[in-house]
């Protein structure tokens, strides 16, 4: 299909448009416009006389192929299914794996497992710490922690 078209008289005609159009932005918009416009314009005839405009039919084709082959195959459709449920697997996993560590490390710091309480217990008011009368409340200019971190870390 690549040999069907020719080619170089279709880039350098594209080649040739984007040069009026690059002459007309200089004059419009300015140097930097009409010399970025020209930048443009010239490289249909560079990816000709170079090559690598072959190449690019090559990988437009072989993209555009497997965008097709995705789209109309249902075995395709199943493959993403399955790749869809391996997902939420892994997802669920992690999230199971989360808890059962939580409550494994709750167990070695000596501290119980939150439980849900019972529908026949009563509930029981979480007790709020006492808060010791030696602390006074903190203001928004008290920076005394800072300064004692600063001190023992040997900055003064």
């Amino acid at each position: 299909m690549f040999e069907q078209i020719a080619w170089l008289p279709l880039c350098a005609g594209v080649t040739a448009v984007g040069l009026v159009l690059s002459f007309l932005a200089f004059r419009r918009r300015g140097a930097a416009a009409g010399m970025r416009m020209a930048a443009w314009a010239l490289l249909p005839v560079a990816a000709y006389l170079t090559g690598a405009l072959q190449a690019l039919w090559t990988i437009g084709a072989t993209a555009v192929g497997f965008v097709t082959g995705l789209v109309l195959n249902p075995l395709v459709w199943a493959g993403v299914a399955v790749t869809g449920l391996s997902v939420v697997l892994f997802v669920v996993s992690g999230v199971i794996r989360g808890r059962k560590l939580s409550t494994v490390r709750k167990k070695k710091s000596g501290e119980a497992p939150e439980i849900q309480p019972s529908a026949n217990k009563t509930p029981t008011k979480p007790q709020q710490p006492a808060v010791a009368a030696t602390q006074k409340p903190k203001s928004a200019d008290d920076f005394s922690d800072i300064e004692e971190l600063l001190k023992r870390r040997g900055i003064s």
